[in-house]
């Protein structure tokens, strides 16, 4: 069985999904570990709760990526761990080279929106503000380019007249923990081949 590591900044409510996945078999994979660049992140909690390895790894100086010496970390944890594929889940980290080179085409991210529409943040209140009608969320690769990389799977999900952007964020959420281990075990079972930006599964 292949090994995965989740990185993490907060709430860790798709990794408990994750979690959750493997323990009932839905997830054919094993979690060998949880990363994070904040120490009180919730991630780590949930990690620790079901006996899972919990890291912290200082991310150094205040920037929206990691330095380079400080990414190498990230790396050689994952390495020493034996690790197949990164997913990261509310990281909250610009990925850089180091990571990329490392780990070329075994890194995921889930985003709360349908790519190409709203990447970066806040996009539940940016899709409010332009008036879509669906939203939903994506995993895909992760390339150098942010929220750019070629997508594995999405889920669309109705906007209603009365939504906010915490309400639209918890529905689309429920998307998230279901296609986030539908992409892993995709990924993981070799079964896709990459042309151009299409992920096509074999």
């Amino acid at each position: 069985m292949k090994n995965i590591a989740v990185l993490a900044s907060g709430r860790g409510t798709n990794l408990q999904a994750i979690i959750e996945n493997i323990e009932n078999g839905t997830l054919k994979a094993n979690l060998a570990c949880v990363i994070s660049d904040n120490k009180d992140a919730k991630a780590l909690e949930r990690a620790r709760q079901h006996n899972i390895e919990a890291v912290y790894i200082d991310p150094g100086p205040k920037k929206t990526w990691l330095i380079p010496e400080v990414e190498q970390k990230y790396v050689q944890a994952l390495k020493d761990r034996n690790v197949d594929l990164v997913c990261l889940a509310g990281f909250m980290r610009i990925i850089k080279t180091p990571l990329l080179e490392a780990f070329k085409g075994r890194i995921l991210n889930i985003h709360p929106a349908l790519l190409p529409s709203f990447p970066g943040l806040d996009v539940q209140r940016k899709a409010l503000e332009y008036g879509v009608k669906f939203s939903g969320c994506t995993v895909h690769f992760v390339t150098a380019d942010v929220d750019a990389g070629p997508i594995v799977t999405q889920a669309a999900v109705r906007v209603l007249d009365d939504d906010t952007p915490e309400i639209l964020a918890e529905r689309i959420l429920k998307e998230e923990w279901r296609i986030y281990t539908e992409a892993i075990n995709i990924v993981l079972s070799g079964k896709y081949r990459i042309e151009g930006r299409r992920v096509i599964r074999t």
